[in-house]
């Protein structure tokens, strides 16, 4: 029973993890508009909101995704815990498209991640390759996803 149990929630996790993250590359990157994408790492309200509506229209693609998967696969998702997955990808896609445009700055200015980076010795890379910040960031998100994807996985709550 437990090895059964086991494998049903190994088999939960890849599903969600295959599908945050293909929403992922569709909500980062076809849903996402470009004033948005533009503005979202810039200081102030603006920069702020356009990162709100991102991360909104984001969270959104990977919410559908996620319920398709679920209702066609029949995976038995708890959706609270989704809910949770959700919200660690959201608020963590967030506090990195802030750093949008500012990868390179070893200032005490950036953002904490941004700084965090440069702290933890990337910051000849990140001021030398322009491809950097890019990959940094797309790291960042696909290992939490990892996470939301073994929360939303995880199993159902006794009733």
């Amino acid at each position: 029973m437990f090895t059964d149990q086991l494998s049903r929630a190994a088999v939960r996790f890849a599903a969600a993890y295959a599908v945050l993250t293909a929403a992922h590359e569709v909500g980062d990157y076809l849903v996402q508009r470009n004033s948005d994408a533009v503005a979202k790492g810039k200081h102030g309200p603006e920069g702020a909101a356009a990162c709100r509506r991102h991360v909104t229209s984001y969270t959104a693609t990977q919410a559908l995704a996620l319920y398709a998967a679920d209702r066609y696969l029949g995976l038995g998702l708890d959706w609270r815990r989704a809910a949770a997955g959700l919200a660690v990808s959201a608020v963590t896609h967030y506090a990195a498209d802030r750093c949008a445009g500012h990868w390179a700055d070893d200032t005490d200015g950036a953002p904490l991640l941004v700084r965090a980076a440069h702290a933890s010795g990337k910051s000849g890379w990140l001021t030398n390759d322009p491809r950097a910040g890019a990959l940094l960031d797309q790291a960042w998100h696909k290992g939490w996803i990892g996470l939301a994807a073994a929360i939303a996985a995880g199993p159902r709550a006794s009733a």
